[in-house]
């Protein structure tokens, strides 16, 4: 691929990385709802659009697909342009996704505004966590985690007032003041991203990068999209991350339909909150916390290492919920478990991936792989809510998301782990082999 031209690099103008993050923090706290409020609108527009539920969750699964598919495409243009700009405008199409889907009166056009907003959410994901990838190199785990937590915890701070708005104005009313809400806070956020500076570097980052290398495998080499996806090491990540986000966008998008199926959704368990309400609310904090937790975690004891605890623990608490789900109490605390297992996917493999290909290519690179949460959602969404349908139980779902889990885990130890540690000893190699032919071109020149 070729170079950016320097006339297309927008200095920051608000340097400090840190400000950065929080910028692209609050950026996506603002485009969460679209995916983790959505179980809260399935049966209001089932029952306006007279349409089955398997139709309706065909729009969570076109957000996602496109959310997901064209973050490769969205994440190039960021790499080459910078995130500024970009986030301009997927702001327009986060605001015009609620607010068309609000006006909206056949599941057709349903279909067509929500994928505008998956569009538009895929830029600011994608946007926002390669920003992160390329700033904090000395911190990747936790800054990526940080930034993706926020996708996961944003819902948390307006799940009660869209349920309350949903029930005294009626689901179209709801989208389209929170349509215009999200997208403005996408488009005051846009305005403090920039890239860094070509060749730019942390402070200190020798001694640092010497004590990362340490811990965790990483290569010496940017690779372009490409060239990753020649390397065997990216086709284990897709596998392991499509297994892996399927479990989590089963209880995103079908808690709602689970809790009614257990009758467990009318049932107010505390503060005033019914069982689902209350449990969409914890899920989102816990799905939110995990990610920077994890992606800590993962600093200092490998990514591969973190991925096999978090998807042993994640087995253990969907068999858990599958035994308690009729509980109203243990319907919250095991769907929050479920969900503090499973949100750190979105920190641990973006960094994964600029962790074995580098930073230069990472927002695209990372695109690439984001699409497994879209072949994910197929069966996720319409998947399970056919199974449902046709069996009368969600039992084959939990048991499908269990074996995912296990064998996910053991891939990550056992497959993952020793060919993480090949690419990065190969790309070592190459370095060493590249560095004295550079040094002698040079002195070739002179």
């Amino acid at each position: 691929m070729a170079e950016a031209p320097a006339s297309l690099i927008h200095p920051s103008r608000i340097p400090n990385r840190w400000m950065q993050l929080i910028a692209g923090i609050v950026a996506m706290m603002a485009i969460a709802n679209l995916q983790y409020a959505w179980t809260l609108f399935t049966k209001p527009i089932q029952a306006h659009l007279h349409v089955s539920l398997v139709a309706v969750q065909w729009t969570f699964t076109l957000f996602i697909a496109l959310e997901t598919w064209l973050v490769p495409f969205e994440g190039y243009l960021v790499d080459r342009i910078g995130p500024r700009f970009m986030l301009g405008i997927g702001s327009i199409l986060v605001a015009i996704g609620w607010v068309g889907s609000g006006y909206a009166e056949t599941v057709t056009s349903l279909y067509f505004w929500y994928s505008m907003g998956g569009i538009g959410a895929g830029i600011v994901y994608g946007g926002t966590v390669g920003n992160a990838l390329k700033w904090f190199p000395d911190h990747r785990g936790l800054c990526v985690g940080l930034t993706a937590g926020a996708y996961g915890i944003g819902t948390a701070s307006s799940i009660a007032p869209i349920a309350s708005m949903l029930k005294t104005s009626g689901y179209q009313h709801t989208f389209i003041i929170w349509g215009w809400i999200q997208g403005a806070v996408v488009l005051m956020c846009a305005l403090f991203l920039a890239r860094p500076p070509e060749g730019w570097t942390p402070p200190k980052w020798e001694q640092k990068a010497a004590k990362i290398k340490a811990k965790i495998n990483t290569a010496a080499h940017d690779l372009t999209p490409w060239e990753m996806v020649r390397q065997p090491s990216f086709y284990v990540i897709y596998l392991m991350m499509t297994m892996l986000a399927f479990g989590g966008l089963v209880v995103t998008a079908q808690l709602n339909p689970m809790a009614a199926s257990y009758k467990v959704d009318k049932i107010v368990v505390a503060f005033g909150m019914t069982a689902v309400v209350l449990a969409i609310t914890v899920d989102r904090l816990l799905n939110g916390l995990t990610r920077p937790f994890w992606g800590w975690a993962s600093d200092h004891i490998g990514r591969e290492n973190a991925v096999f605890i978090a998807f042993l623990l994640e087995a253990m608490a969907v068999y858990a919920l599958l035994q308690l789900i009729a509980h109203p109490v243990w319907f919250v605390v095991l769907s929050g478990l479920c969900f503090f297992a499973w949100g750190n996917i979105f920190s641990l493999f973006p960094s994964i991936t600029a962790d074995l290909y580098g930073s230069k290519w990472a927002t695209t690179n990372y695109g690439v792989v984001y699409t497994a949460k879209g072949v994910a959602a197929a069966f996720a969404a319409p998947g399970a809510a056919w199974i449902y349908t046709n069996t009368g139980s969600w039992n084959k779902v939990f048991w499908a998301m269990i074996v995912c889990d296990v064998i996910a885990a053991f891939m990550a130890l056992l497959w993952l782990k020793p060919l993480a540690v090949r690419v990065a000893r190969e790309s070592e190699r190459a370095t060493q082999v590249e560095e004295p032919a550079t040094a002698e071109r040079l002195r070739t020149v002179v």
